[in-house]
């Protein structure tokens, strides 16, 4: 009889953690088919995991679909989305303090996502470039200057330096945006706060400014009459070549954003802590047969040190590098004459390299934080055991301890998870070209190096009809 009570617990604790298992991972799904082309599969994935997210990943959900959205071509709805994403972020702000004492308890996944600095600002990156495929500059230039309010205020809240704090590529957008719509003196204002950005950024971002980007300084200040900083940027740039603003004002421009790879993904790491000399065995014994911190050892793992009663987990979130081979994209413009037009991208944002600092910042708190959760666990699990065993009497107390000390520890160990979200439907990088040329008719062509035919993108084989002073984006998604 005690045998089957037994047996009975270990089975509900099996079901129970089985029951917390992940659904089929839905960003192999996504990336299988944006690989194929297919992107307007790859949003009616994330539309239909809408309630996979659940309540406290709206912004995640937000951000996914707004990406997938865009690369199938449904600029406006991706728009509307990414507006409430960028809407639940203002309002997460302020927490209640019953869903972080939840948190505490079980695991991190309990609070709102809310996303990375960096990731909140590239919201409003594709929010800009979505009015821009759409015809709305005005709408466009309210996303430009919600990036610029955004970075202002990391900036100030943001002393140190080798931190993420400004985004040379957020402010390079911004100041074609401006200087798309004629104005110079904010695309001036921006290219150089881009500039000096890129100039700042610290070793682990690998970036440096633009090619494009000197050119358009030297031809800015040129426009506006600054002659003491169009010298200085003589002397910064002397190999730069550019046009100078009457010139281009003739002729069409074309923006071209590359989305490079995938961006990382987050797995769970488990240290196993054992506090007896027992558990260090079966810790040992265990890792020797699976090292392995995949969601389908969790329940074997449970039931293992739930029976032994002395082994504390913790679950830390480490990323899965998903890096691009692709250093740049060549872009060619055929016009109806037979002119070609040939430029190559450059990067000039790194995804992975933000993720990778964001959360090596994050970590120490976060270990702080699940060594607590787990340590007030074990002595819930403790109690517990100690609590039924006394209510049971002399005679039952002991086995009715015993199962409800598995009960317990299994359920401890099984319930500690590492957060693991975050934006995996952005790129690796982000690579950009800027090319000026004579209005005509024109055949775009994009492709990714190591591609034999048609890259992987919205825009590839687009006709284009090119008018004086008009600037038309292009982009892309090349995936490995």
């Amino acid at each position: 009889m005690l045998f089957s009570t037994r047996l009975c617990l270990v089975y509900l604790l099996l079901v129970e953690l089985v029951g917390c298992g992940p659904p089929v991972n839905r960003y192999v799904l996504i990336e299988d088919s944006l690989r194929a082309n297919n992107p307007k599969r790859a949003d009616a994935i994330v539309e239909g995991a809408e309630k996979d997210y659940g309540s406290k990943s709206v912004v995640l959900y937000g951000m996914d679909r707004g990406m997938t959205l865009q690369l199938a071509g449904d600029y406006k709805k991706s728009n509307a989305v990414l507006e409430q994403a960028e809407d639940e972020v203002d309002r997460l702000y302020t927490r209640r303090i019953r869903t972080e004492t939840a948190a505490f308890l079980t695991n991190d996944n309990l609070l709102p996502y809310e996303g990375d600095p960096y990731e909140q600002v590239l919201i409003n990156v594709l929010k800009a470039i979505n009015y821009v495929m759409l015809g709305a500059w005005e709408d466009a230039l309210v996303e430009a200057r919600r990036i610029d309010h955004k970075l202002n205020v990391l900036w100030d809240r943001t002393p140190d330096k080798n931190a993420y704090r400004d985004d040379g590529f957020a402010r390079y957008l911004t100041g074609i945006l401006y200087e798309s719509t004629g104005d110079l003196n904010n695309a001036f204002i921006a290219y150089r706060r881009a500039y000096e950005a890129f100039e700042a950024s610290p070793s682990w971002l690998h970036l440096s400014a633009p090619t494009q980007l000197r050119a358009d300084l030297l031809r800015a200040a040129d426009a506006m009459h600054l002659s003491q900083e169009f010298m200085e940027y003589q002397r910064l740039f002397p190999d730069a070549t550019w046009e100078s603003s009457e010139k281009t004002q003739r002729l069409a421009q074309v923006v071209v954003i590359s989305y490079n790879g995938r961006a990382p993904r987050k797995e769970d790491q488990f240290l196993d802590v054992p506090i007896s000399l027992d558990a260090l065995q079966l810790v040992l014994l265990n890792r020797g047969f699976s090292q392995s911190n995949r969601q389908n050892n969790r329940v074997a793992d449970s039931v293992l040190y739930g029976l032994n009663g002395r082994v504390v987990r913790v679950a830390l979130p480490r990323l899965v590098l998903q890096q691009t081979q692709v250093k740049n994209d060549p872009v060619t413009l055929t016009s109806n004459t037979g002119i070609q037009v040939n430029a190559r991208t450059e990067v000039v944002q790194s995804v992975t390299a933000l993720a990778e600092k964001t959360l090596s910042e994050r970590l120490p708190g976060i270990t702080v934080k699940a060594l607590a959760r787990a340590t007030v666990k074990f002595s819930l699990a403790e109690g517990a055991a100690r609590g039924a065993q006394q209510a049971a009497g002399k005679d039952a107390g002991p086995w009715v301890g015993l199962a409800v000390g598995l009960l317990a520890h299994g359920l401890a160990v099984g319930s500690e998870e590492a957060d693991k979200r975050s934006w995996e439907t952005l790129p690796d990088e982000i690579h950009l070209a800027r090319l000026w040329v004579t209005p005509g008719q024109y055949h775009a062509y994009l492709r990714g190096p190591g591609q034999s035919n048609e890259a992987m993108g919205t825009e590839m084989g687009r006709e284009l009809t090119l008018d004086a002073g008009r600037t038309v984006f292009l982009f892309q998604r090349v995936m490995p």
